[in-house]
C-alpha cells in the first residue's frame, strides 16, 4: 500500500491543488489525506483501486476543511504572484493566477468534478462513481463548471 500511495502522490498533489487552488492549502490537503490513508489501511480493500479510495479520502478532507473554516476564503494573489513581479516575460504566471482564480471561483462541487475529468483524466462514469453521483450530474455539473470558467475567462483575457 504504501508503495502505491507513493505512486500516486503527483495526481494526488494535481487533485488537491484544484481542489483547494493555493499550493500551501494543497500541501496541507496531501498531508491530511496521506495521514488518514496510512491511519485507516487497515480499511482499504486490497481487490479495490486505490486512487479511488485516496481521491475519496481527498474529497471528504477538503469538505472538512471548508466546513471547519466557516468562511469562504478570498483568493488575493497566490504565493507564486511575487515570483513574477520584474519578469517581463510573466505572461504564463498571469495566465495561471488567471485560471487558478477561475478555479478558485467555482462551487466545491464543480471544482471536484473539473479536478477528476479534466485535470486526472478519469472517465465520467469514474468520477460519479467516485462522488458516489449519477453520470447525469457529473455531466451537468462539469458543462456548469466550463461554461463558468469560459465566462470568467472571457472577461479577464
Amino acid at each position: 500500500m504504501r508503495e502505491g500511495l507513493i505512486a500516486l502522490l503527483p495526481r494526488l498533489r494535481r487533485l488537491a491543488r484544484a481542489l483547494a487552488g493555493q499550493a500551501a492549502d494543497a500541501d496541507d490537503l496531501v498531508q491530511v489525506v496521506l495521514e488518514r490513508a496510512l491511519a485507516r489501511a487497515e480499511q482499504w480493500r486490497p481487490d479495490a483501486p486505490l486512487d479511488k479510495w485516496v481521491f475519496a479520502i481527498a474529497r471528504n478532507a477538503w469538505r472538512d476543511e471548508l466546513r471547519a473554516r466557516h468562511r469562504s476564503q478570498a483568493l488575493f494573489a497566490p504565493e507564486e504572484a511575487g515570483e513574477a513581479v520584474a519578469d517581463t516575460n510573466s505572461a504564463p504566471s498571469v495566465q495561471k493566477l488567471v485560471l487558478a482564480k477561475a478555479l478558485a471561483a467555482l462551487p466545491p462541487d464543480h471544482r471536484e468534478v473539473v479536478a477528476l475529468v479534466l485535470v486526472e483524466g478519469m472517465s465520467y462514469s469514474e468520477a460519479a462513481d467516485l462522488l458516489e453521483v449519477p453520470v447525469g450530474t457529473v455531466t451537468s455539473r462539469l458543462a456548469r463548471a466550463r461554461t463558468a470558467l469560459q465566462a470568467h475567462l472571457g472577461t479577464e483575457a
